[in-house]
């Protein structure tokens, strides 16, 4: 048995999804998650600006999201998302524990922005749920939002960094003393900050 499938149905026993409900979608999440991803989440889920016609299972392991969609009537099955988590951006979750809900929203790739409310049973549950997604999603925001430092040309030995060079590029370097650009005096430094 293999770590997905061994994760999987503990995880939908947890939130109390129906065997048969497991039974019925585990063929398409089965297609979407590698064998050794472990599942976090499985539960039912509503999307706000649907209808009450269909019923979803969101699935969220350690590096997918994956949701599949059940119309009421017929019961036809179909994918509805399935995305790896380092590709979707905006992602917000809303606990309200008076309603016992929790709305995760996030921006596909294709720049759709889905909407997810999940039901809890009791108060406590909507803090596990809070929790979890923190623990998930928080250290690929921070990963995001931390800028990538640029590269600096570093002065060597008698050389000096002019100020003021194009944007983007690499500041030049020359020698100390030397006027820049044909002016005949040398430019003033301005002090450096450390942070």
């Amino acid at each position: 048995m293999d770590v997905f499938f061994r994760t999987f149905l503990p995880a939908a026993a947890e939130t109390g999804v129906a065997s048969p409900t497991v039974s019925r979608h585990l063929p398409i999440l089965r297609n979407c998650v590698d064998a050794g991803d472990p599942t976090i989440l499985v539960t039912r889920c509503i999307r706000p600006e649907q209808s009450a016609h269909h019923s979803y299972l969101l699935l969220l392991t350690t590096r997918r999201l994956v949701v599949t969609e059940q119309s009421r009537v017929l019961h036809r099955l179909r994918l509805h998302l399935n995305t790896d988590l380092r590709h979707l951006g905006n992602v917000t979750w809303t606990p309200d524990p008076r309603e016992l809900l929790v709305e995760l929203a996030a921006t596909a790739v294709d720049g759709v922005r889905e909407r997810f409310l999940i039901r809890a049973d009791r108060p406590s549950q909507v803090w596990e749920l809070d929790a979890l997604f923190s623990h998930v999603f928080r250290p690929k925001m921070t990963a995001r939002a931390i800028p990538v430092p640029q590269a600096v040309a570093v002065p060597t030995a008698g050389t000096t960094a002019i100020q003021g060079s194009r944007p983007g590029a690499s500041p030049a370097v020359r020698p100390v003393g030397a006027s820049p650009a044909g002016i005949g005096r040398t430019p003033r430094l301005r002090p450096a900050i450390a942070v």
